[in-house]
């Protein structure tokens, strides 16, 4: 099994910064790509960013210049800094690992972009 721990999200005004964090943990080795996917009330979960064991990244079209993610493959983690944050990115953050065709998700951080 794998387990992601996602921490990071709150409250934020227009035009801030936030810094979320993944953790695995668990039964994860070998090559998987990590990333972030989110989920606004009353949409569809969509992916926001991604990074292969490789280093590749790919970004949704919404975020690029503004959102980047990390990852360190030692340490098992996965880090998206977002700026210029705009009330459109409020959603549920979720970490995902994809592995040999399985995905596993973490329980989801909450950002909230507001005034």
């Amino acid at each position: 099994q794998v387990q992601l721990v996602e921490s990071g999200g709150g409250l934020v005004q227009p035009g801030g910064s936030l810094r979320l964090s993944c953790a695995a943990s668990g039964s994860i080795f070998g090559i998987y790509t990590m990333g972030w996917y989110r989920q606004a009330p009353g949409k569809q979960r969509e992916l926001v960013a991604r990074a292969t064991s490789g280093g590749t990244t790919d970004y949704a079209d919404s975020v690029k210049s503004r959102f980047t993610i990390s990852r360190d493959n030692a340490k098992k983690t996965a880090n998206l800094q977002m700026n210029s944050l705009k009330s459109e990115d409020t959603a549920v953050y979720y970490c995902n690992v994809a592995r040999n065709g399985m995905d596993y998700w973490g329980k989801g951080t909450l950002v909230t972009v507001s005034s």
